[in-house]
């Protein structure tokens, strides 16, 4: 067995190591996310490295492929939080105006549709249409992260809502464990920059 195929046994079940440290990185992310500071995005990308390899072991293409995404999409972010921090100044963060989030939206739903004729088309994934809505979703949450939109935490309780089952029945349940837990930091996420917009917006109407 290689390293990529080490792991140990929970209740029959074979938990690989790389699973456990790339969704303990992802976890670790949210939390680094929540708090806005700039080591989520390197922190991101080393964990998309660790699930990169294995949904590969796993054969979940479409997985895999958005682990590749999220690397690239964690440069980008790192890059634009780099930005919005510089002087020392706090993030700010934002809801999205009607018209982004229409284009959110709509990019969502024509990207997913595509996606999913692909991993159709290529045999890609056993599961194209879930598979395909979250690898959508997930770049379209992480890209609406990078531009400090409070709406990308609302994007991710909707992918969470897909990939708990699908993680399980792929047997990546490290994974499946890991999205519930997500459910409920996400949730704290919205609260917590919500929260940060408001005294931003009442420093700047007292001022």
């Amino acid at each position: 067995m290689n390293w990529t195929q080490a792991g140990f046994e929970v209740l029959g079940q074979h938990v690989l190591w790389i699973d456990l440290a790339g969704n303990a990185g992802a976890l670790a992310t949210v939390w680094l996310a929540i708090r806005r500071t700039i080591w989520t995005w390197p922190v991101q990308f080393a964990s998309s490295v660790l699930l990169l390899v294995a949904s590969l072991q796993a054969h979940i293409t479409g997985n895999a492929l958005k682990q590749a995404m999220f690397g690239a999409l964690a440069v980008y972010g790192w890059v634009r939080w780099v930005r919005g921090t510089r002087n020392g100044e706090t993030l700010p963060v934002r809801p999205g105006t009607l018209r982004e989030r229409l284009v959110l939206i709509a990019v969502m739903v024509a990207a997913t549709g595509l996606v999913a004729w692909f991993f159709t088309a290529t045999g890609w994934s056993w599961a194209p249409w879930p598979d395909a809505y979250i690898f959508v979703g997930s770049a379209i949450a992480t890209y609406a992260q990078g531009r400090a939109l409070i709406d990308f935490w609302w994007i991710w309780v909707a992918v969470d809502l897909v990939g708990v089952p699908l993680a399980f029945t792929s047997g990546l349940y490290v994974s499946a464990v890991v999205y519930g837990i997500f459910f409920v930091m996400v949730l704290l996420g919205v609260r917590a920059w919500r929260q940060q917009y408001d005294n931003r917006r009442l420093e700047v109407a007292t001022a």
